[in-house]
C-alpha cells in the first residue's frame, strides 16, 4: 500500500470504520511515522495535529482499536481502516465520534423486535405464538417456507419469490431466538469462512 504523504503537507486522512457493522467510527490523520506504526503494531496510531506527536487510539483509556484491514483510495491519499473497536470509540463516551452505535440494518432490528415479543410475551402476537408451539414446529415453518421459496424460484413471479425469501427469513429469525442463537453468530461464521 502506497500512500502520497506529500500531497497533503504530510498528513493523510483516515476514516475508521467498525469491520462488521461498517459504521464510521471517527476520522483521523496519519503522518507517515503513525501509518508505520499503526501497520507494525496492528493498532490505530494517528499523529495528534493538537499535541503536535504520534497518538494511540486508546492510549489513556484502554478503548484501542485493533486493525482488520487498510486500503487506500483512488488518489492514495485517504485510508480507510476497518477495526474491531474496543468499548466505545468517542471521547464523549458515544460509541462513534459521530453519535450512537448504529444499527446493523433491518434485519437485526427485525430480529430484535422478534426478541422482545417473544421476550415480553405479546399474547396477540404471532411471533409469540409460533414461539409458544416450540422448536419443534418454529423449525417445520421453516422447512414449510424454505420449500415454498424453491417452488416459487422455478416460477417467473419475482413477487412471490421475494415475499416467500422474505418469510423464510422471517421464520429463521425466529427459529434463532428459539436456539438462544444470535444473527450476528451466523454471521460471525460466514465472516470466518470468507477470510
Amino acid at each position: 500500500m502506497k500512500i502520497d504523504f506529500n500531497k497533503t503537507d504530510g498528513l493523510v486522512p483516515v476514516i475508521v470504520q467498525d469491520e462488521k457493522t461498517l459504521q464510521v467510527l471517527m476520522l483521523g490523520y496519519m503522518n507517515e511515522e503513525a501509518f508505520e506504526k499503526t501497520k507494525n503494531n496492528g493498532i490505530v496510531t494517528f499523529f495528534s495535529r493538537s499535541k503536535n506527536r504520534l497518538w494511540t487510539k486508546g492510549e489513556e483509556s484502554g478503548n484501542f482499536l485493533t486493525i482488520k484491514s487498510m486500503d487506500t483510495d483512488c488518489d492514495n491519499d485517504t485510508i480507510l481502516i476497518k477495526v474491531i473497536p474496543k468499548n466505545t470509540v468517542c471521547h464523549t463516551g458515544n460509541f462513534s465520534c459521530f453519535g450512537t452505535k448504529d444499527s446493523k440494518g433491518f434485519l437485526y432490528e427485525l430480529e430484535e423486535k422478534i426478541i422482545q415479543r417473544i421476550d415480553d410475551k405479546v399474547e396477540d402476537s404471532y411471533t409469540y405464538s409460533l414461539f409458544q408451539r416450540g422448536i419443534n414446529k418454529v423449525a417445520q415453518k421453516v422447512g414449510e417456507e424454505a420449500v415454498e421459496l424453491v417452488i416459487e424460484a422455478k416460477d417467473n413471479n419475482d413477487a412471490l419469490f421475494k415475499n416467500e425469501a422474505a418469510d423464510l427469513l422471517y421464520h429463521f429469525l425466529i427459529l434463532l431466538k428459539a436456539k438462544n442463537v444470535k444473527l450476528e453468530d451466523i454471521e460471525e461464521i460466514l465472516l470466518d469462512r470468507n477470510k
